[in-house]
């Protein structure tokens, strides 16, 4: 449960959470992954629950302000509230992707924590934590011409000598952003070694826009050890949605009422695989769908007898109906 430290939190609602004018009845996020939280992954994220905040895959905007019709950018009614994340660092390509994506998301996020080093070169995603004037001119950018609130996500600092998330986050605050959300490691740890989340705990106090906590969230144990340990107002799932489309509804139910969900049965597991990959086929085509799927199926069969076979099976397999019977098998064996 809750800790009583964490009840006591003034600007702690448990599921209800105010980014600017926008009011989420939820303390849970859905991280933006690039590959992975697509428009489909979204959706069914969405069917169990229906008010976490969800987040696009990191858009670039030199990419959108280029080709605006791209498939990234695909969203419907029933995904709101959606934040949609952009990626540069230039203040007028990101204002203009903004304006594009106004008609579309509740939230527009910028990425200033992406660790890989493409990005990294490109002056982007996390290379902005070495210029918080530059990434403060990208708010105030977005602010100028859209009427949306908007929000940061990035990480402790560059690296263990060089730790300047709060001061970043006030600056970032200063410029106009309505929330920020922290990964607890710095951009050397990538995903490696263990999220810092009592770390994060230093910023209560020090700003006054909500924070949300993010790395290491792959269950509701963790999910309420993060929220006592960060005394953040919510919480972003990235990699623990992998297999588990379900657990952003399973959190917001455990931090509000202490119910521990059920473990998933195998029918039931391998049931939202198959719905997930017959989504991921319409959407893209057979052949592209199913090799786009291939990265989803360790999650699913993860601890299942024979996972290990399977999965070897499953990842190189280009046959729908062949896909169908392994499945079967799983489900049998």
């Amino acid at each position: 449960m809750i800790t009583q430290n964490m009840q006591d939190k003034e600007s702690n609602n448990l599921n209800s959470i105010s980014i600017g004018n926008v009011k989420i009845h939820s303390n849970v996020v859905s991280a933006p992954m690039a590959g992975i939280t697509d428009y489909v992954l979204r959706k069914l994220i969405r069917k169990y629950s229906k008010d976490c905040l969800l987040t696009t895959e990191m858009i670039s905007s030199e990419a959108l302000v280029q080709r605006e019709d791209c498939h990234i950018v695909k969203t419907d009614d029933e995904e709101i509230p959606v934040s949609f994340q952009i990626s540069g660092h230039k203040p007028h390509l990101v204002a203009k992707s903004a304006q594009i994506l106004a008609d579309k998301a509740t939230i527009i996020d910028i990425n200033m924590g992406c660790p890989v080093n493409k990005v990294m070169k490109a002056t982007d995603g996390c290379a902005l934590m070495k210029s918080p004037d530059v990434a403060a001119s990208l708010v105030r950018a977005v602010k100028e011409v859209v009427d949306l609130p908007v929000t940061c996500k990035f990480r402790l600092g560059i690296n263990q000598n060089c730790i300047n998330f709060i001061d970043f986050a006030v600056k970032m605050q200063e410029a106009g952003a309505a929330a920020i959300c922290v990964h607890a490691r710095t951009r050397v740890q990538m995903y490696s070694g263990v999220a810092d989340w009592k770390r994060v705990s230093a910023l209560r106090g020090e700003i006054d826009i909500p924070y949300f906590i993010n790395g290491d969230i792959v269950s509701v144990e963790t999910a309420e050890q993060a929220m006592n340990d960060s005394l953040a107002d919510g919480l972003a799932v990235g990699r623990g949605l992998l297999g588990n489309p379900w657990l952003p509804a399973q959190i917001d139910e455990y931090l509000k009422f202490g119910k521990k969900p059920e473990e998933k049965s195998i029918e039931e597991k391998l049931s939202v695989l198959k719905e997930h990959l017959d989504a991921e086929i319409a959407f893209r085509g057979e052949l592209n769908g199913i090799k786009f799927f291939r990265k989803f199926y360790p999650y699913y069969i993860k601890g299942l007898r024979g996972a290990s076979e399977f999965r070897g099976r499953l990842v190189t397999e280009e046959n729908y109906e062949k896909i169908i019977s392994i499945l079967q098998e799983i489900k049998n064996a």
